[in-house]
Order: C-alpha cells, then sequence, then structure tokens
C-alpha cells in the first residue's frame, strides 16, 4: 500500500458535481493498492496515519497526531500512486492491484481507519471519477508505503 497524506486546513471529494466527502482541519489520504497487500498492510498503515505526529502543539512543533488534534480524515482512492514512467511517457500501472483485489481492501481500509481514528472518516468513491480539492496546510505532505517500513 502506499499512501501520500497531506495535512488540510479544508480537503473536499466531489463525484458528478456532488460533495461525497468533506473536511476542515485534518488530513487527506491518497491512497493506492498492489496484489501483494494484506490485512497486516492494512493494519500497520491505518494505525501510523492516525498516530503520525504532524500537527502543532501548544509551542509550535509538529508533535500532535490527528486523534490529538481533532482533527478529520478524507481517504481517496488513487491507483496512479503505483505508476511507472521508465519506459516511454506512457505511465504503466501494472504494479496497481486491480478492482477485484483493491476494492475489498479499500473497504477494509476505510473501515480499519475509522476504527483506529475513533470516529468516522469522510471518503470518495473507489474507481469514480473524483476531483478533489484541498488546502495543504505548511505544506506538509508525508508518502509511506507499507512494503518499506522496516
Amino acid at each position: 500500500m502506499r499512501a501520500v497524506i497531506q495535512r488540510v486546513t479544508q480537503a473536499t471529494v466531489t463525484i458528478d458535481g456532488v460533495v461525497k466527502g468533506a473536511i476542515r482541519h485534518g488530513l487527506a489520504v491518497l491512497l493506492a493498492f498492489e496484489e501483494a497487500d494484506t490485512a497486516e498492510d492494512i493494519e500497520w498503515l491505518s494505525g501510523k496515519i492516525v498516530r503520525l505526529r504532524v500537527f502543532n502543539d501548544e509551542n509550535g512543533v509538529m508533535n500532535r497526531s490527528v486523534q490529538d488534534a481533532q482533527g478529520g480524515i478524507l481517504l481517496v482512492s488513487q491507483f496512479t500512486l503505483f505508476a511507472s514512467t521508465r519506459k516511454g511517457n506512457r505511465p504503466s500501472y501494472s504494479r496497481s492491484a486491480p478492482p477485484e483485489i483493491a476494492v475489498p481492501l479499500y473497504g477494509q481500509f476505510m473501515a480499519r481507519l475509522a476504527q483506529d481514528l475513533g470516529r468516522p472518516i469522510q471518503a470518495g468513491v473507489f474507481g469514480a471519477d473524483m476531483k478533489v480539492g484541498l488546502i495543504n496546510d505548511g505544506p506538509v505532505t508525508i508518502i509511506i508505503d507499507s512494503k518499506t517500513r522496516e
């Protein structure tokens, strides 16, 4: 699994002109799956996102998690995070999990992330043509890959 995590002051995902999910202060998480991803990857990455200390404390130091900061999470599936541009100019997405594998993983990840956060999250719809809008706060952007955790 690969995630791009951005600290935001606001973020939305819109599908066919309708806002599907929106948060104010919190994290926008773009997430991609590969075939080798497991329940262990879901558990590890979800916990890492929820406990990631990227919010300022009273001293202005990034020492608080999204839980501590009472922030929201907007989760958006984005298979293009596994794009390969090694050959030619057209990206290859062969490393991304096909929908029959990725859709169940996305559902499991959403449920686990809400459980770890302790409250509902906002999310896009897997495979939909989504318009994502956000204001990156900082800017703070972190990339995490569950296969490089050791």
